[in-house]
């Protein structure tokens, strides 16, 4: 990542007009906003490809699986090449990249089809990944920083609050191919009417070199130690993996010594605050991103609901973080970090456990009150932890941590659904989920979520250890 944080300009930066931060707020805004609206509303539509698309259990899972895989292992090269060309000019080729994407899964003949142009859509999303935080750092003041990550952050969790209603309505009525478009209107004012009002490009004052080399061992190395998870009942499966992890460990050993590296290796290795606040946003996100696909499956095959009615059980997390969040990046410009986050991650790891205890005769009332708390504890962590690392680096390196953000999101997410893929291959195997399944089905659901609360204990350790940001 570039090492400046500032408007490329041949004779100084500029300051930014406030008319231009109120565009990019907005632009990033909406872009943040539609992005998850349209991955909870597919989501919500997985029973529907299952049972259209005839695909097994393992198949399913890898419909948002290789999403984020895509996007995981791309995130780390469009992070530099934003630095390197400009954010936002990157921002806009991903958000064209979402639109002819989400066309063309609209439009898919079969389950490879879907899963292959799942893998397209990841890398346009891996673009906005790598640029939304970094222009919102670039534009705006430290004083204001925690305030519009919080309010970024509420804008993303209102976009997945509306995805299970708005997509479960649509999936109902229309089918599951409208899930891919429900996001185009608003990408498309992002891109014809937003995007021509932020003036100005954010880039590093210095180029410099391109690591394409070490972005392929990075990409192989990501796509061996998900694929080899989602196969570790053979010794492939193990092998892979483990070539993966070998592959992973020489990428973060070229980095060290590169003058102009994908990934700022030397700031895991001098800011405790920095290293220990990422370990922690990484489980974070590997223990919460596939609740609501786990909870989709079984709202709709367990209990047997329509998606809509689904999508209004699920809508108790994401509306929880999105009305929390702001209150909390507020108030993670007063409190200390690591206690504030720290609670948001105890909170998750109870509601994680009650999930894992549900069940076939488990009430929609019992199973709203633990989303909506895994929701409080998210909301409590998530952009107090984001305030901790900006607020812990020097002004030069925001493009280098916003991009580690960004990855660790990413990487957490994929992490995830491949525990989910994992704990699917080993209690239902190729076998597709109907009625003879449910058994294994819950299962399988039951495992993931306890996995997933399991991971809480090192992300408190993380959490509680980075050290104070703030002065007794």
């Amino acid at each position: 990542m570039g090492q400046t944080d500032r408007l490329a300009a041949p004779a100084g930066p500029p300051p930014v007009a406030p008319a231009v931060q109120r565009a990019a707020l907005l632009m990033v805004g909406v872009s943040a906003f539609a992005q998850p609206l349209m991955l909870s509303s597919v989501t919500v539509a997985l029973p529907a490809m299952a049972a259209d698309l005839a695909l097994s259990a393992v198949s399913l899972s890898w419909i948002p699986l290789m999403f984020l895989l895509s996007s995981a292992a791309t995130v780390l090269a469009f992070g530099r090449l934003a630095d390197m060309y400009g954010r936002k000019r990157i921002f806009v080729w991903g958000s064209w990249g979402l639109v002819g994407s989400s066309l063309l899964l609209a439009s898919a003949p079969n389950g490879a089809a879907l899963i292959a142009l799942r893998a397209l859509q990841g890398v346009s999303a891996a673009m906005l990944y790598a640029t939304q935080a970094a222009i919102i750092v670039s534009i705006c003041p430290p004083a204001r920083r925690g305030r519009a990550l919080g309010m970024i952050a509420s804008v993303l969790y209102l976009g997945l609050t509306a995805g299970p209603l708005l997509g479960g309505w649509l999936v109902e009525h229309f089918g599951w191919r409208v899930a891919f478009v429900v996001n185009l209107p608003l990408t498309l004012c992002v891109l014809l009417l937003l995007v021509p009002r932020v003036k100005g490009e954010w880039a590093a004052a210095q180029r410099g070199h391109f690591d394409g080399l070490g972005a392929a061992i990075y990409a192989l190395g990501i796509l061996c130690v998900i694929t080899g998870a989602t196969a570790l009942q053979g010794r492939s499966g193990a092998l892979m993996a483990g070539v993966g992890g070998l592959l992973l460990w020489q990428f973060v050993r070229r980095q060290k010594g590169r003058a102009d590296p994908l990934f700022d290796v030397s700031l895991f290795l001098s800011n405790r605050v920095f290293a220990l606040s990422s370990l922690a946003a990484l489980l974070m996100y590997t223990t919460t991103f596939s609740i609501l696909v786990l909870i989709s499956l079984h709202l709709q095959y367990l209990k047997g609901l329509q998606p809509s009615q689904a999508g209004l059980v699920m809508f108790a997390q994401p509306l929880v973080t999105a009305l929390m969040s702001p209150l909390v990046g507020r108030l993670s410009d007063r409190v200390e970090p690591r206690l504030l986050a720290t609670a948001g991650v105890v909170v998750t790891a109870l509601g994680l456990v009650a999930l894992g205890g549900i069940g076939r005769d488990t009430s929609l009332a019992r199973i709203t009150v633990c989303l909506a708390f895994t929701g409080l504890g998210f909301s409590l962590f998530a952009s107090t932890n984001v305030n901790a690392i900006m607020s812990s680096i020097a002004t030069g390196q925001q493009g280098s941590a916003s991009g580690a953000v960004a990855t660790m999101r990413v990487l957490g997410q994929l992490c995830s659904m491949g525990l989910v893929a994992m704990a699917f291959s080993l209690t239902l195997g190729v076998a597709q989920i109907t009625p003879e399944t449910y058994l294994q089905l819950e299962r399988a659901l039951s495992l993931s979520f306890r996995l997933a609360a399991l991971l809480c204990v090192p992300c408190v350790f993380f959490s509680l250890a980075r050290g104070r940001l703030r002065p007794r």
